[in-house]
């Protein structure tokens, strides 16, 4: 399958509200303004592992040496970028989304254009493959359906590429942007990603702020207290030695998830009756955890508890955190 020329839109400005083409964009996320995981810090990603997540909805990965990213300030008319800082024996980058089916499925057979604002202080081309899925939002196995280069400079610069997205569009698609060597205190940076039906690329389409965290929110969430002393919320004692927290979720979940913390246990404590107990191993989702409410067993060393008491996760560090994962 042959894809379409790469051309450079620089024209490019932001769709009008209400405008005709509201909810055309099939990525999540793209213009990088929602950082659930990292809130604009740097990011390391280790050489050769798999794909770890970043800004909401986007994954990455490098090979050769490890790469750092990080949001930060993006170039008009996107608030934010999402900038790669290289390293000596770095040889490729990744950067890329994977495409729900139920949101991609009306396109089967339909040619699609995307669009990015790329730019890259020593890097001159960018090579974008789109795959589909071999099963059903399962990535782990994926066919490539088109690819193409684009050739990049080191101005921000919005590129269009084009492409069909073929019979099997319906198991779910991923767009992914790789490169060569991104070398010692070499960027790149990528915003304004957008696929949509369609062969001429339209205004990147913007949406307030709140409905672009609930997107993301399907595919995970995360709960930050901040600071030491500060609830997650109230749980109770099934046993004398384990505590379980309930947490309703903004929004359902695509599925059932998995959950992410700091991996220090005691960053997190149980506060019960007049006293706290820090846990003895991190938190651990109970079995009867789903899409909509999760609840976190929280072990602690002795028998502190007795059954049936209310208790209270809290933080015991600013960096506790507890983050729920539906991604594709």
């Amino acid at each position: 399958m042959t894809a379409n020329l790469t051309t450079r839109l620089g024209q490019l400005t932001s769709t009008p509200a209400g405008g005709p083409y509201v909810g055309k964009n099939r990525i999540i996320n793209g213009n990088v303004s929602v950082d659930q995981r990292n809130a604009g810090a740097s990011q390391t990603f280790t050489a050769a592992a798999a794909v770890a997540y970043c800004v909401d909805r986007f994954y990455a990965s490098c090979t050769g040496a490890n790469i750092t990213g990080q949001q930060v300030a993006g170039t008009a008319p996107y608030q934010y970028a999402y900038k790669f800082t290289g390293a000596t024996s770095n040889t490729g980058t990744l950067f890329g989304q994977r495409i729900e089916s139920l949101n991609i499925a009306d396109l089967v057979s339909t040619t699609v254009v995307g669009q990015a604002q790329i730019a890259s202080s020593t890097i001159t081309t960018v090579t974008w493959t789109a795959y589909y899925a071999n099963t059903t939002n399962t990535f782990s196995s994926k066919t490539s359906i088109a690819t193409g280069t684009i050739t990049i400079t080191s101005t921000p610069t919005i590129y269009t590429f084009s492409f069909n997205a073929g019979s099997s569009a319906a198991n779910g698609v991923a767009i992914e942007f790789t490169t060569g060597a991104l070398v010692a205190a070499a960027t790149l940076q990528y915003s304004g990603v957008q696929l949509e039906a369609g062969t001429i690329a339209t205004p990147y389409e913007f949406n307030q702020y709140q409905v672009q965290l609930a997107q993301c929110q399907r595919y995970y969430q995360q709960f930050k207290p901040g600071a030491n002393n500060l609830a997650y919320g109230p749980g109770w004692c099934p046993s004398n030695n384990t505590a379980i927290l309930m947490l309703p979720l903004a929004i359902p979940l695509r599925g059932t998830p998995t959950l992410t913390t700091t991996g220090t246990a005691s960053d997190y404590e149980v506060a019960y009756s007049n006293s706290a107990i820090a846990c003895n191993s991190v938190p651990a989702l109970d079995g009867t955890s789903c899409a909509t409410c999760v609840q976190v067993s929280l072990p602690v060393s002795g028998t502190p508890f007795t059954a049936n008491w209310s208790v209270n996760l809290r933080a015991a560090s600013s960096a506790s955190y507890l983050g729920f994962s539906s991604e594709l």
